[in-house]
């Protein structure tokens, strides 16, 4: 990611506004209508996490989370709202550029998720870190309902890159995509 993207994201977090936080602690679209199929307990991976909204619900969840983003802003704005809503001790921030590749080698998780940035390279690499029983909770911008461009996914796009993954949910409409699953 060019520094400029980093920079632009960085502003985008500051001008929700010095302390006011992440806002609410959210599951990802993905697994909306499906909470109970989260764990209560084990690792989650939170990918381009934002402002950490996703990765605070999941820790309150009972889950030891590490979350990812590029902008330093978000990851100061979701550690804002951890320590307002999250048991301590359970958010790794960790600073990365996933253009720059798979930002860990930690094993496996019982939850990867990704909400709204779309790298198909990095597929196979967030396949692996599912683990066996895992679920995989991903929601991208779509060409299907849109004009389409180069961050959205083509029809049928991520089922196609997790074809070994036992499809729970998929939802493609009104320009995004939605796929739920679990690896066997």
């Amino acid at each position: 990611m060019a520094a400029s993207d980093r920079e632009d994201w960085d502003r985008r977090h500051r001008a929700v506004g010095a302390g006011a936080g992440a806002g609410a602690a959210l599951p990802p679209d993905a697994l909306r209508g499906r909470l109970e199929l989260v764990p209560e307990t084990g690792r989650a991976l939170d990918l381009a996490c934002g402002r950490g909204a996703v990765a605070v619900w999941l820790a309150g969840r009972g889950l030891d989370v590490v979350a990812v983003d590029v902008s330093p802003a978000g990851l100061a704005a979701g550690a804002e709202l951890a320590t307002a809503l999250a048991p301590p001790g359970r958010i790794r921030w960790v600073e990365a550029d996933l253009d720059d590749g798979f930002p860990t080698d930690d094993g496996v998780y019982d939850v990867v998720v990704r909400q709204r940035f779309r790298v198909p390279a990095l597929y196979p690499a967030l396949a692996a870190a599912v683990a066996p029983g895992g679920l995989l909770a991903i929601t991208v911008l779509s060409e299907v309902g849109d004009s389409g461009g180069r961050f959205r996914a083509a029809p049928g796009e991520l089922v196609a890159a997790f074809a070994g993954f036992d499809v729970l949910a998929h939802h493609e409409a009104d320009g995004e995509a939605h796929l739920l699953a679990r690896r066997p």
